[in-house]
């Protein structure tokens, strides 16, 4: 699964941007506070508003792991190096990712409590990663291996890690966990023939398949069992966001361009990515709604649009429908992170606290399909 930051004097302007229309709207934010420097990173949103990513500090020397909660933002340090980053957030607010090691000569997947970093070790090769962490506090991601260098989908449960192995290929890679401790990534085949996506139940590897091309990944996984990520349609076509029940696959399609991408999906099966616009122009933040794709950029107003904001690509969802991801502004040439908090919202005064340090835009509305 996948919070934020205004001044008091925005804070307390939140209501005349809010717009209360029949449970179907969103509040636009953007530019989640730096650590002092220019820029941040949102990678995930969880069921509570927060937000975890990374941001740059001072004189943008390093980029360090981050927690945007209520009115807080907490620097998360590292194991010791330079850098590191947050990929996942928890509901109790544990945060997975990975640090640079004192020396800088290794990158370790990271689990942080608060503050408190914990070094979550390799399976025996140099580097590792985290990726995705749930409500239970087993984290997913992936290590190399001394063999041959290989990277191999791992679980860790506290520190204690477990290789999932392949689909008798080379590599594999976990990005997500659901909390019933399943697994989804992505892993080569036998003979390094392809690569397809895949649910780990334990240490048993289900090939998920593709839309008939070679190559499908899975980034995502939800309480139900449902799986998203992108699968090409041939060996040279394009890859397209797909959703997959069981073994069932289905194309979710693309704003009229060629490419779509499929990045997250909360337990009311809502799935936001990014897809290629007509002309192949551009990439679009996107939100499915069963096969109904929507662009996100035809929910922000007038005044937001007219500002240069273009919604580029989605990478997490909640269970309320808050969205973070990344946006491109066309007039500065810059990019930022956003959020889309889907109202009804937190209490008013929790609701505020959310977007303490962050810079409030404006508001969308949008009609939600019945669940």
């Amino acid at each position: 699964m996948k919070k934020l930051f205004i001044s008091s004097l925005l804070a307390t302007a939140i209501s005349a941007y809010t717009v209360q229309a029949n449970a179907g709207s969103y509040t636009f934010v953007v530019d989640l506070d730096a650590l002092g420097g220019t820029y941040s990173y949102a990678a995930a949103i969880n069921n509570l508003g927060a937000v975890a990513g990374y941001a740059y500090t001072s004189g943008n020397e390093a980029a360090h792991a981050t927690i945007w909660s209520e009115a807080t933002v907490t620097d998360l340090g590292t194991l010791g190096g330079r850098n590191s980053f947050a990929h996942a957030l928890n509901d109790s607010g544990q945060v997975a990712g990975v640090s640079l090691v004192a020396g800088n000569t290794a990158e370790h997947a990271t689990v942080w409590n608060g503050t408190t970093a914990t070094d979550l070790g390799t399976i025996g090769g140099t580097n590792s990663y985290a990726t995705a962490i749930n409500n239970r506090g087993q984290v997913a991601g992936y290590s190399f291996v001394p063999l041959n260098n290989a990277a191999h989908a791992v679980v860790w449960d506290g520190t204690k890690a477990t290789d999932l192995g392949t689909l008798g290929g080379t590599n594999s890679i976990a990005n997500s966990i659901n909390n019933a401790g399943q697994v989804a990534g992505w892993a080569s085949t036998t003979n390094n023939l392809g690569q397809h996506a895949v649910v780990w139940n334990g240490t048993t590897a289900i090939d998920l398949g593709t839309l008939g091309g070679g190559v499908s990944a899975a980034y995502a996984i939800n309480d139900s069992g449902q799986v998203v990520g992108y699968a090409s349609d041939s060996s040279s076509g394009p890859t397209h966001a797909t959703i997959w029940n069981g073994t069932s696959i289905t194309d979710l399609g693309t704003l009229g361009g060629r490419y779509s991408f499929a990045y997250a999906i909360n337990n009311a099966g809502q799935v936001v990515g990014g897809a290629s616009v007509a002309g192949n122009n551009a990439q679009h933040a996107t939100i499915w709604n069963g096969t109904s794709a929507t662009d996100l950029n035809s929910l922000l107003d007038v005044a937001t649009a007219s500002a240069g904001w273009i919604l580029e690509t989605a990478y997490g969802i909640n269970d309320h429908g808050s969205i973070v991801g990344s946006a491109y502004n066309s007039i500065t040439g810059q990019t930022h992170p956003f959020a889309l908090l889907a109202s009804p919202a937190p209490e008013p005064e929790t609701y505020a606290l959310l977007l303490a340090g962050m810079s409030l835009i404006g508001s969308v509305t949008r009609r939600r399909n019945p669940r």
